[in-house]
Order: C-alpha cells, then structure tokens, then sequence
C-alpha cells in the first residue's frame, strides 16, 4: 500500500502553518498552534484517530485567534485529502458515540468528496478565556469542507463546560475517521457507484 503520509504548508498574510500528517501512524502528536485548548483537541484527535500529526502554527493571535484556528482546519483538511489520494479501498464512512461524564457526542463522516458540516447549537455557559464554542465549529466547518467529508455531530447530552463538550467531540471524530479511512480489502475500487470522489 502507498504511504499515505503528506506535509501541507499554507502562508498567507495573517497565518503561517505546517501540517505533516500520517494516516496510518501510531497516535504520536506535536502540536503548536498558539491555542492552547486546541492543541489539546487536536492530540485527543491524534491519538484515538491514531494519526501521526504535527502542526505548527504561527498566527495574528494579537488580534484574535480566528483566522488561526479557521486555518488550522483548512490545512488539516487539505492534508486528509491529499494524503487519500482517489480513496481507492477506503471503508469511507463511519459513525462512533463516545461518553464524558454527563456528555454524548455522537460522530459521523462520509468522506464523500462532498464537504458539509451544519454548526452545532452552543451548550456552553463556562467557557475557556480564549476560546468558544463558536471557534470549534469554525474550525470544523473549514476542516469538513476543505477535506471533502460530510461531517455530522450530535451532542445527545450536553454540560455547560466547554472542554467536557468538545473533548468527547474531538475523541470520536478521530476515531470515526480512522474507520473511514482504513483500507477494506475487499474493496478493490473507489467507494463510490459513480466511480469517482473528488
């Protein structure tokens, strides 16, 4: 099988980030972005998708962190889909539920060549001083579009903690999309009836 290993850089008069990401990794991570709760997210993704992923990310946080973090999931999303190449033999989609105390995330992707996230109602009372719940669902709509996966998260219980809502969220997106981006062997094309995902 085709390593399926990429590094993606992308510079821009407000972002300057490097992403090297290795599907069929370990769960190894090294991870700066400058965003302190998302660079844990990102290693809990890492780590239960068993993805080998760096990132480095240098941003206008002076100003905000937006334009950090909305590049961050377009990168993200770039190197997924490079590194699936025409997605010959993969499983493509997958659902996982993952509890945290009171909390349930339930994640599903379809790596369709469709990009499509719907943003998710906010929770949260308490919040982290330099993020929100918004700020994820930027970043998960950059990361389902650039990526070409149709992405679906249900938050079936809910705590007014940001971290105990986006910890579980982040858990089982990695975890989904390692099942659907693992290679079916009994799949000997594209997953695909048009024969084609772009």
């Amino acid at each position: 099988m085709k390593k399926r290993i990429v590094t993606i850089k992308r510079k821009t008069k407000e972002t300057d980030i490097i992403i090297k990401l290795n599907i069929d990794g370990a769960g190894k991570s090294k991870i700066n972005t400058g965003i302190g709760i998302l660079d844990h997210m990102l290693e809990l993704f890492a780590f239960h998708g068993l993805f080998d992923l760096e990132i480095k990310a240098k941003g206008d946080l002076k100003v905000d962190i937006h334009h950090t973090n909305e590049d961050i999931g377009i990168v993200l999303g770039d190197a997924f889909k490079e590194a699936l190449g025409d997605k010959k033999g993969i499983a493509r989609s997958a659902s996982v539920s993952w509890p945290m105390e009171d909390v349930l995330a339930t994640v599903a992707v379809d790596i369709s060549g469709r990009g499509f996230f719907q943003p998710l109602s906010n929770p949260c009372t308490k919040g982290e001083e330099e993020y929100s719940f918004s700020y994820a669902n930027h970043f998960l709509e950059a990361f389902a579009k650039k990526s070409g996966m149709n992405l679906s998260i249900k938050l079936l219980s809910t705590n007014p903690d940001l971290h105990t809502n986006l910890e579980p969220i982040f858990k089982a997106l990695g975890k989904a999309l390692d099942q659907a981006t693992q290679i079916d062997p009994r799949r000997k094309g594209i997953p695909s009836t048009k024969g084609i995902i772009d």
